[in-house]
């Protein structure tokens, strides 16, 4: 670390969230039992990495403790989700904004000269923020300083400004918008100036309930909506909303030019349909907000596939990127394929890019990058890792979760449940490299894979200013060791364990699971995640 060096900027994921799925056992990393062989497998994190630069040193990563309940002085936060990092106070350090769904707490832990200290703080908790699922950051009110706008599963949107000078002790107003409220379950919240009027808008997805898991219950169109801001953002008076589209449990509402026309468009999706759309911004000054047009997003295969393929996703999480160096931006995404040689639920697709055609309306081509079965692909975010040249990617997934049904397992989340083991879906991070032609195949580095975790929301920053890319990061489903971490990439002249905890107890730490992990699989399921099990 460079301590002249001051980290500046703003980063946000694109994605973030889900009311799918977030407390202790104190256990140490442990080895599974002997292999084939007679010799213990070796964990995930225990295991000579593999992965080199492009000069040749190895990656491995260490994971570092930025705000959880055993380091902030007790602050019991539970279900880590949303992430987004900008230096939030003007101190020229990066700060990291976090939401956690399942303890209601809207965090900011502020940078320091030394990425190991961080002041944390609770700008809202509580009903206020009740299941907070996402988080955006922007300058709303014009006033040079960057505000947070929230996105709550089980209550509103809520506006919280910052007060300026001393964000760290002075009160945030906020305002929670009447017309966000009462209205179901809001899920993504993005900030982007979409009628180019200079200012700041909202987009956001309300998904209509908050726990969509079960097939059964019933569901209607609810709407992704751009709200407009017509004077203070803390008068009532001042939020318009409009109506951009409206699916069955819209999934994201991400702003990109995706036609490089100088205007915002964005992604929409429908969860359960597993349908997208690109509604393409044509009018930023229409009578009643802006106009768009709607392209629907259809898959079209771009490698050999068996006789009946389909390929669909929600883009639960995505990233847009030009992969294939067309300058076309691409997108990158989880993408379940019908048939499957495992007969399973949409929680088995696995991790592609799409490439974009000339013309929105034409389908996009679909090549695959990899997979992490039984394992899902959850968090997804895009850097160049290796140094190499290209973006590669990172994934997460989710701890507690039955992807052959399509439900939680009832694993619980406050200890490591007995019945877990290598064959079940648990907490991986996993990254995929780029092969340097993204159509040919990736290769999977696997950096940790416990029996609780839950890694829904990756940021690549260099956050300790030596060149490469580290990654911030938060954490649920895992109870004390909830919270937001950062992993440091290491690089070393010989191969060094893949991962180095950053606590002397975690969650057990597991091998890969085996190839016939499908024989041993769990048949528990239940539709009622285990935050909310015994509630009426």
């Amino acid at each position: 670390m460079k301590p002249e060096t001051k980290r500046t900027g703003y980063y946000g994921t694109g994605l973030i969230g889900s009311a799918l799925l977030a407390v202790a056992a104190c256990q140490a990393p442990e080895a599974a039992g002997p292999d084939i062989t007679g010799l213990p497998h070796l964990t995930v994190s225990d295991t000579p990495t593999k992965a080199r630069t492009e000069d040749g040193l190895y990656i491995s990563w260490r994971e570092h403790l930025i705000d959880d309940q055993q380091t902030n002085g007790g602050t019991a936060i539970r279900g880590g989700d949303g992430l987004a990092v900008a230096d939030i106070d003007g101190d020229g350090y990066l700060d990291v904004v976090s939401v956690h769904e399942d303890s209601n707490h809207l965090r900011i832990a502020f940078g320091t000269h030394d990425p190991d200290i961080w002041e944390n703080i609770t700008i809202a908790e509580g009903d206020d923020v009740a299941a907070i699922e996402d988080v955006a950051i922007g300058d709303i009110n014009g006033d040079g300083w960057l505000d947070l706008m929230a996105a709550c599963e089980e209550a509103h949107l809520l506006y919280v400004q910052n007060p300026g000078q001393r964000p760290r002790t002075a009160p945030w107003p906020r305002i929670i918008p009447a017309i966000t409220q009462k209205r179901g379950s809001w899920l993504r919240v993005f900030m982007a100036d979409m009628d180019q009027d200079g200012r700041m808008d909202i987009l956001a997805a309300n998904k209509g309930t908050a726990d969509i898991i079960d097939p059964l219950l019933p569901s209607a169109a609810r709407p992704t909506s751009l709200f407009r801001l017509t004077g203070d953002p803390l008068l009532q008076s001042s939020w318009q909303e409009q109506i951009l589209s409206q699916e069955v449990v819209p999934n994201t509402a991400m702003p990109v030019d995706i036609d490089d026309d100088g205007d915002m468009d964005v992604l929409v999706a429908a969860r359960l349909r597993f349908e997208m759309a690109i509604l393409e911004t044509v009018d930023t000054r229409a009578e009643h907000g802006i106009s768009v047009n709607a392209h629907p997003i259809i898959i079209a295969p771009g490698i050999a596939i068996p006789e009946g393929w389909h390929g669909a996703s929600s883009a639960f999480q995505s990233v847009f990127a030009d992969l294939d160096g067309d300058e076309r931006k691409d997108l990158v995404l989880a993408v379940h394929e019908t048939p499957q040689p495992i007969a399973g639920s949409a929680l088995m697709a696995g991790l592609g890019w799409l490439k974009q055609p000339e013309r929105l309306d034409e389908p996009w081509t679909f090549f695959r990058i990899g997979d992490t079965l039984p394992d899902i692909v959850a968090g997804i975010a895009l850097a160049d890792i290796d140094s190499d040249g290209d973006l590669d990617v990172i994934t997460g997934g989710y701890s507690g979760l039955n992807i052959l049904l399509g439900a939680y397992s009832g694993a619980s989340r406050d200890e490591d449940d007995a019945r877990v083991t290598a064959a079940s879906t648990v907490g991986r991070i996993a990254w995929f490299e780029n092969p340097g032609d993204a159509r040919a195949t990736w290769r999977r580095h696997d950096i940790s894979r416990r029996v609780r975790g839950m890694y829904d929301a990756f940021i690549p920053v260099d956050i300790d200013d030596d060149g490469d890319i580290d990654w911030v990061a938060t954490r649920g489903n895992s109870g004390v060791y909830d919270g937001v971490f950062w992993l440091e990439q290491v690089r070393t002249a010989e191969p060094q364990p893949a991962f180095t905890a950053g606590r002397s107890n975690d969650s057990r730490s597991l091998p890969l699971p085996p190839e016939n992990w499908i024989d041993t699989y769990e048949t528990e399921m239940t539709f009622i995640p285990p935050n909310k099990a015994g509630q009426d």
